[in-house]
């Protein structure tokens, strides 16, 4: 291999032929972006729309500065600084291989206790668009639409609004010193996976607000916008052999990032102070952000847990493995199908059914070493937020819920925490210990799962999912997991 050249502003001008680099001069970047939580996805995916527009010389003063609240960011904050804020973007797709470096994000703040240089510069008019990328379990939800204010961290934001903890402290305390000095306030952009993401971003911030200055709260719930938007790009974790790929490349990138040649992103055009021409390089601006929400979630978000919950029990370690395997691609199939596409309205580029059709060829990219362990990570969030509301809906028409329901035994199988090869599961929930109890308490009596309440609600009532959940669990501890999705299969 010849020698590495380090990523850096100095090195762009010398890296191998054929990587796409920057057209525009970096050094002449102004920020109007804070974005809190700068990992792969959004590196790969709203940090290179930015990029594409200033390639074609528009919105120079749009560019990213990055932010954690999390301590443990501190690693990639130190390697990110180190490159000057650059990252190398593979494209891995079964028809080839491009190199893109993305230059948006022009620096990363401090990540500090109090949050002070985060909210200086939330504060500072100049920013226009505070956006995150916090995970789904990131927004101290308390049901369907309450949010946690007895949470440690919450409880300390409202008792030191001054001195917060979390993502949303920092963001309430930044629009109180921008009111105070008379400056508009900024959008706030949640970029998770979430159901009316926006709204959910409103809800916490304004409620956490209300706790200690409800006039403070009142300006911001009629000041700020929070635009729903849905974002879609398969975006694998990186590891050896993510940077191994890059290296190979001659590339030295000690971050660099891997994605699908596919991008998606859908937002309601609500933005008070303003916002980059994202629609010139593809994104799309509509009002109908929900159908194309509940598309993605249900179908592909879901469709996830579909695969990998029994690709990890089955000791497949990636999701093009499980897609791929024909048991499993047979069970993800007929769910799909025949349960949570039917629940699903068409959008106008693409009917439901058909969209099953194209998650499961983006699934089955062998390119994207995508972890069934990283898609399984948090399961207690993504199961009542990608699964449950198919499952109810279904279940209220008494329409055939099998499918869904051996999901649930699926994953209750795997909490157990070990795979049917005998192999530990490391805790991959952040309520591990609760959740592993459950599953052991259910191998002998399948209610035990169901019994979590704050995961099921009312369906762990409903005597046909009931029934069904527990057929299915006792299947798979006697006869094994493949077994179970061949016999649903055969139904």
């Amino acid at each position: 291999m010849d020698e590495l050249i380090d990523l850096s502003n100095e090195t762009l001008g010398n890296l191998p032929e054929g990587v796409r680099v920057p057209s525009y001069d970096r050094s002449k970047l102004t920020p109007g972006i804070v974005h809190i939580g700068l990992g792969n996805f959004h590196r790969a995916h709203q940090a290179w729309y930015l990029h594409r527009l200033m390639d074609e010389g528009l919105c120079h003063d749009w560019a990213i500065i990055g932010a954690s609240v999390r301590d443990a960011d501190n690693a990639q904050r130190d390697k990110l600084l180190s490159q000057d804020c650059l990252t190398t973007l593979v494209e891995l797709d079964p028809a080839g291989t491009a190199t893109e470096v993305v230059g948006s994000i022009i620096d990363y703040l401090p990540i500090e206790q109090d949050n002070a240089s985060l909210i200086a510069t939330m504060a500072d008019p100049k920013i226009r668009i505070v956006s995150m990328t916090v995970t789904e379990s990131g927004y101290y939800r308390k049901g369907t639409d309450g949010v946690d204010l007895d949470h440690p961290d919450v409880r300390h934001d409202i008792e030191n609004p001054a001195s917060p903890r979390t993502v949303f402290g920092a963001m309430i305390e930044a629009l109180r010193r921008r009111r105070a000095a008379g400056h508009q306030s900024f959008t706030a952009q949640c970029c998770d996976n979430l159901r009316g993401n926006g709204d959910v971003l409103r809800r916490t911030v304004v409620s956490i607000a209300k706790m200690s200055d409800p006039d403070l709260a009142a300006w911001i719930d009629e000041n700020t916008s929070f635009p729903n938007s849905m974002v879609d790009c398969i975006v694998p974790g990186t590891g050896p052999a993510e940077i191994e790929i890059v290296q190979k490349i001659g590339i030295n990138d000690k971050v660099p990032v891997t994605h699908e040649n596919f991008r998606q992103w859908v937002l309601e055009d609500d933005f008070c102070a303003g916002r980059p021409s994202w629609e010139k390089v593809g994104a799309t601006f509509s009002e109908h952000v929900h159908a194309y929400e509940e598309m993605k979630i249900r179908i592909l978000n879901g469709g996830h847990q579909l695969c990998g919950e029994p690709g990890e029990v089955m000791s497949i370690k990636t999701i093009s493995g499980s897609i791929l395997h024909p048991a499993i691609q047979a069970y993800w199939r007929k769910t799909q199908k025949n349960e949570i596409a039917q629940q699903v309205a068409d959008v106008p580029e693409i009917t439901s059914q058909d969209y099953v059709d194209l998650i499961q060829r983006r699934f089955s990219n062998t390119r994207i070493v995508d972890q069934t362990r990283r898609i399984c990570f948090d399961g207690s969030t993504k199961h009542p937020g990608f699964l449950h509301p198919t499952l109810t809906e279904r279940l209220d028409a008494n329409e055939p819920i099998d499918g869904l329901a051996l999901c649930e035994a699926i994953w209750a199988r795997m909490c157990e925490g070990t795979r049917e090869d005998g192999s530990v599961i490391a805790p991959n929930d952040p309520q591990w210990d609760s959740l592993q109890a459950a599953a052991t308490a259910a191998k002998d009596r399948p209610e035990a799962w169901l019994e979590q309440t704050h995961i099921y609600g009312d369906l762990a009532d409903n005597s046909v999912f009931r029934a069904a959940f527990s057929n299915w669990l006792t299947m798979i501890w006697q006869d094994g997991c493949e077994a179970a999705l061949k016999a649903y299969v055969a139904r």
